[in-house]
């Protein structure tokens, strides 16, 4: 198991590295001649404004420069609302706790900085938290809609009564209890939710803030991924119609964006690890035949049993790689030692710290031997919230 989770996390760290600078060439295509453009074009007024105003360009600058810190401050050309006041530092510690982080709205004073520490480590922990819990209750909702909609298909084809009963000799009822919602599913959904989210967020911004409606959208994905780039933020203007209701709509948008995203996000990371998993077994089937030919020679010398066990099933805790060089010389009457007793008995030596570990915490878990199914097993932190739940999560309640 140690060695699958080794190749597992050595392979998705690749692919990562792979996918960076994938992203790194096409956006270094398509943003660099701008760039370039741009920066020509500023060369050019530059040189002219110098020119016609008779200024050095060391002086002009300078002048610049100040500028910049005036407006890294919040001061701009533009009238644009305090940033400071009571409904701007609201706006703030919300991007703070969210872990959006726009940056158009940074503490200047050391007190503020040292603040900010403490405030963002207790801050970002709740909220995280709160999303987790969001995240849980939402898997209960889809996966228990989903379960209806599936009994109730059953029932229409005549395999469920309609007073709900069973009957115990049907695979299809049998089957009903351990049934689990797709993962592409729950993906789905969430895919719906978000765009339905985006699109009515954009929508309300396109007349308020004087976007494109494409850029709304791209704002929309920025804020809601909790990527927060800076160069588009919302509720900035000193004043806007229905100013209130503008606000509290944008903070339900935000919260209900950034809640739906982040789910997603979790979802999304259960496909790719059955993506790396299936990578993982075509790797392994091609020199698997290899393996078991030198297996076979190195135990050409050993007194094999009668009856070789049948492979198998373990769930996924207690997956664990079965060392059964030692299991014909134990079943042949052999002498062995305690390193070649612990090996052959470590699949019962991990179920038995197991159950020992669950009745001492006081809450053993029933698992099904379903529970490898649409790939809802396994995970940290979020993503171990959604697998519990969507294991936990049956029909019959």
């Amino acid at each position: 198991r140690l060695n699958a989770d080794n190749a597992r996390f050595l392979l998705l760290a690749v692919l990562i590295v792979l996918y960076m600078l994938c992203g790194a060439a096409v956006f270094s295509a398509i943003e660099l001649p701008t760039e370039r453009e741009a920066k020509e074009r500023w060369e050019e007024r530059l040189e002219n404004f110098t020119r016609r105003h008779n200024l050095s360009r060391a002086e002009l600058r300078h002048f610049l420069r100040e500028y910049e810190e005036a407006s890294v401050a919040g001061i701009r050309v533009d009238d644009i609302r305090p940033r400071w006041d009571f409904t701007g530092a609201f706006y703030f510690v919300g991007t703070v706790v969210s872990t959006i982080g726009f940056g158009m709205t940074t503490p200047a004073t050391v007190g503020g900085k040292i603040f900010l520490i403490f405030y963002g480590l207790i801050g970002c922990a709740g909220t995280i938290l709160f999303f987790n819990l969001f995240l849980e209750r939402l898997i209960t909702v889809i996966a228990y809609v989903m379960k209806s909609c599936h009994e109730r298909q059953l029932r229409r084809k005549g395999v469920l009564p309609h007073n709900g009963r069973r009957g115990s000799g049907t695979s299809e009822v049998d089957s009903l209890a351990g049934w689990k919602p797709s993962v592409y599913y729950v993906m789905l959904i969430l895919c719906v939710a978000s765009l339905i989210i985006s699109c009515c967020a954009s929508a309300m911004y396109t007349p308020i803030e004087g976007w494109s409606y494409f850029d709304s959208l791209y704002f929309c994905f920025v804020a809601f991924s909790t990527i927060g780039f800076g160069d588009l933020v919302s509720s900035q203007n000193i004043r806007y119609e229905s100013q209130g209701l503008y606000r509290f709509g944008n903070f339900v948008f935000i919260l209900m964006g950034v809640c739906c995203i982040y789910s997603l996000f979790n979802v999304i990371s259960i496909v790719i690890k059955q993506s790396i998993n299936w990578i993982l077994k075509k790797l392994a089937c091609k020199c698997c035949h290899r393996c078991q030919r030198r297996l076979f020679r190195s135990r050409r010398n050993v007194v094999m049993p009668g009856n070789v066990r049948s492979r198998r099933n373990i769930s996924i805790e207690t997956d664990v790689v079965n060392e059964s060089d030692t299991d014909g010389r134990r079943l042949s009457g052999e002498m062995i030692s305690m390193k070649d007793f612990l090996a052959s008995n470590k699949v019962s030596l991990a179920i038995m710290q197991k159950q020992l570990s669950e009745t001492a915490n006081g809450y053993p878990r029933q698992m099904s031997s379903n529970s490898k199914q649409n790939g809802f097993s396994g995970g940290v932190g979020a993503l171990a919230i959604m697998n519990n739940r969507l294991a936990e999560t049956s029909v019959d309640r």
